[in-house]
């Protein structure tokens, strides 16, 4: 399952969504139809439990074949623009390697609330990864949360990295796994992770071809790929 917060207009509120195909479900308007409202924001999806994300999943699967009922919640994903997948969600970080202008991140997503955690159970707490790359002005964080029972073997998961079209670095994501449990560990000894909170462990990134690495210029289209899972693409800006 693909989690995103979406709005829908130019002055429209943020909101829960969830891909259907090259659609976006409403989910607390979807949830509506059946009586029984589910949150408007992901952050609030998460920390309602799993049961929650079990409804979104049946609401997802029921808004393909019962296409009248949910109409009206339902968007064509040209139609609506896609927002950071937790907007405002507090990011804990380790430190990148290498430290690359545009470098790219494993973001994990806290789905309950760890304290204290150890790092045999931290993955028992994450509802699923995005994405983050290292931009001027800032992270970008994206495009959507896949859920956990998506992601499958970290060793099995090739990430690309782009810069304006040229391929610029190979990895994988295990190294980003191996990396994420003693991170939760060490930040919840005193404070604890909420649901929505983003944990990034930077992916060691092999060059692909020779040369250095490439400094950020405005215009400059970086792009992270989880390849066959998912894609974020962000533009440097020219402040």
């Amino acid at each position: 399952m693909r989690l995103v917060t979406f709005s829908a207009g130019p002055a429209g509120d943020a909101r829960a969504g969830v891909r259907v195909g090259h659609r976006v479900l409403d989910i607390e308007a979807a949830s509506r139809v059946k009586g029984e409202p589910l949150p408007s924001s992901v952050r609030g999806l998460l920390a309602a439990g799993r049961g929650a994300l079990s409804r979104v999943r049946a609401l997802a699967k029921a808004a393909v074949t019962e296409t009248g009922s949910f109409s009206h919640a339902m968007h064509e994903e040209r139609a609506v623009r896609l927002l950071a997948p937790v907007p405002g969600a507090l990011v804990v970080r380790d430190a990148p390697q290498p430290a690359i202008a545009g470098g790219p991140a494993i973001v994990f997503v806290i789905g309950s609330q760890a304290r204290a955690v150890g790092r045999d159970e931290a993955l028992e707490h994450v509802a699923g990864i995005t994405l983050l790359l290292d931009l001027h002005g800032g992270p970008v964080v994206g495009p959507e949360i896949v859920t956990a029972d998506e992601v499958g073997d970290p060793g099995d998961l090739s990430i690309a990295w782009s810069v304006n079209g040229a391929l610029r670095a190979r990895s994988n994501a295990a190294a980003a796994f191996d990396r994420f449990p003693a991170l939760l560990e060490q930040s919840t000894r005193e404070n604890a992770a909420e649901p929505g909170d983003l944990f990034a462990a930077a992916i060691p990134l092999l060059p692909a071809a020779a040369g250095e690495w490439p400094a950020a210029r405005p215009g400059d289209v970086f792009e992270c790929a989880i390849e066959g899972v998912a894609t974020l693409r962000a533009t440097v800006n020219g402040s």
